[in-house]
């Protein structure tokens, strides 16, 4: 056998004289984390039993899914205190107008994509668990900073930051769910993970109706916001003790049900559990990768929508007849329809496994028919308002999660891959949500016909089409990988300090898709 071998991240190509195939080889020090873990116990942990599979899921599903799921409802319930607060005096206190609320809302994604480099690097570098110590903490700070604000300025600076921290902790959270999740039972509990936003005004929206009508003499928004931050203290606390960086650190785990959970994210999702070494060419081939880009339009139009969940209680106000504490139980109403609308979703992926584009595109439609209810009827039509505006608002988040799911999961087993790509999702949603709120301009009121024409057309419309060519594009490369796929060439090889090379699945090398041809792109 002829091979060349370079201490370098680059794959090599070692080709065997006796067959056809190609074996990928790589240093060790840049494959998956994993690698010397299962070296040393994979061979001495038996295969899974269904009873042990059934109790590992479990275990998994609460411990991980569980914690990254009240992560995120917290971090949404911290997002939407503003939204709250506006119906609790906090406009009057700060001065803030319409426009000027817009203005707030934007700057806090101008927060988020100014995060986005720093984040994504030192999340590379650095424990997950400590980087969502630090995000949860800071959080919790500038929501109590909330009661101390006076001004406009003051507002724009607080929500500037929350953006700021807030930036990376979606790709932490999927990334958690990636290293410990099964490929079919991540994609088909994404929509469980979305429901955790949108089940987040439940919570708050009772908060919040306590608040208003206990008529505390400090102010209703401070109540509110020292409760809420208060919370995300407390979760701070709960995430410094229990978040698990991978499988190999994850303290809940067994060494047998680490090796369980290793193969079987390896083995279904073909991806690399962990890499905190930095691979230039594939981030590069990241921004190369014309998938990247349609997924990033994706986010672009369907997010330029997403000013619609915190707009809405105003839009309320502006049909008149709703006092602040009935539009605040509408809103928990409407956040009901959310979470049963996404688990509807997360059965329906269930029983269709690889059916996460269709999913994306068929929960886009109660937003597109809401969307075009709520332009068309008069606000007279007080019921017909409300149950149009609900639907429109709170379905669309689903194909969101879901895409975002997309992204990370057709990048290949590449860590570097995934993150990078992930970045520039988050970059697009950021833009997009910078822009959102500025479609609602006072002028428009009270029907803002130009916003609602504007998420017709590109975010309900165009957005979700993206996701059809994202499927067919990838459809037909799935068909001509497996004409050609064999058992030889699913099988890798690590080289070790020493010169010792290893066989490993050839996900362990942390490759990208366009690299490794035997990944089968998830749909």
């Amino acid at each position: 056998m002829s091979t060349k071998l370079e201490d370098s991240h680059e794959v090599v190509s070692a080709t065997a004289t006796e067959s056809s195939f190609d074996k990928k080889i790589i240093s060790s020090k840049y494959a998956d984390v994993a690698v010397e873990f299962m070296q040393a116990h994979d061979s001495e942990v038996p295969i899974v039993s269904p009873e042990q599979d059934k109790k590992l899921s479990r275990k998994v599903f609460w411990r991980v899914l569980g914690l990254t799921f009240l992560i995120n409802m917290i971090m949404y319930m911290d997002k939407a205190t503003l939204s709250y607060s506006s119906i609790s005096g906090f406009w009057e206190a700060t001065g803030l107008d319409q426009n000027m609320y817009n203005n707030v809302n934007t700057v806090f994604y101008v927060g988020f994509i100014v995060g986005q480099v720093p984040g994504t690097y030192l999340i590379q570098k650095y424990p997950l668990s400590k980087m969502m110590f630090l995000i949860t903490f800071f959080w919790s700070i500038i929501i109590f900073l909330h009661c101390a604000a006076y001004n406009y300025a003051g507002v724009i600076v607080l929500r500037f930051f929350l953006g700021f921290f807030e930036s990376v902790a979606i790709p932490i959270l999927t990334t958690t769910n990636g290293m410990f999740l099964s490929q079919h039972f991540r994609e088909a509990t994404q929509p469980i993970f979305y429901a955790s936003c949108m089940a987040s005004p439940i919570p708050i929206g009772f908060i919040s109706y306590g608040v208003i009508y206990a008529k505390a003499s400090i102010g209703d928004y401070r109540v509110l916001n020292i409760i809420i931050g208060g919370l995300t203290l407390i979760l701070s606390a709960i995430v410094y003790f229990l978040y698990p960086d991978n499988p190999l650190e994850a303290k809940f785990l067994s060494t047998e049900e680490k090796v369980w959970v290793i193969r079987k994210v390896q083995g279904t999702s073909h991806a690399t559990i962990e890499q905190k070494h930095f691979k230039k060419e594939h981030a590069v081939e990241a921004f190369k990768d014309y998938i990247s880009w349609l997924i990033c339009g994706f986010f672009l139009l369907q997010q330029l929508a997403n000013n619609l969940p915190y707009q809405q209680t105003l839009l309320y106000e502006e049909m008149g007849g709703l006092s602040n504490l009935n539009s605040t139980l509408v809103t928990v109403a409407g956040a009901g329809f959310a979470v049963l609308w996404s688990l509807a979703a997360c059965l329906f992926m269930v029983i269709f496994p690889g059916s996460t584009c269709l999913t994306i595109i068929w929960t886009t439609v109660p937003s597109l028919v809401g969307s075009i209810v709520a332009v068309s009827l008069p606000l007279s039509n007080a019921i017909g308002e409300l149950a149009a505006i609900c639907m429109a608002s709170q379905s669309f988040g689903v194909g969101w999660i879901c895409a975002f799911g997309l992204a990370a999961t057709t990048a290949g087993s590449s860590y570097t891959k995934r993150l990078v790509r992930n970045g520039m999702v988050m970059a697009s949603y950021s833009i997009a949500n910078i822009i959102s709120p500025q479609l609602w301009q006072g002028r428009d009121a009270p029907k803002y016909i130009p916003a609602w024409i504007v998420q017709i057309v590109l975010s309900f419309t165009i957005a979700p089409a993206l996701i059809g060519l994202v499927w067919f594009i990838l459809k037909k490369r799935n068909n001509e990988r497996l004409r050609d796929i064999n058992e030889k060439n699913q099988v890798g090889v690590v080289r070790d300090d020493e010169g010792n090379q290893i066989e490993v699945n050839i996900a362990a090398l942390d490759l990208t898709d366009l690299q490794d041809k035997t990944f089968i792109y998830p749909l």
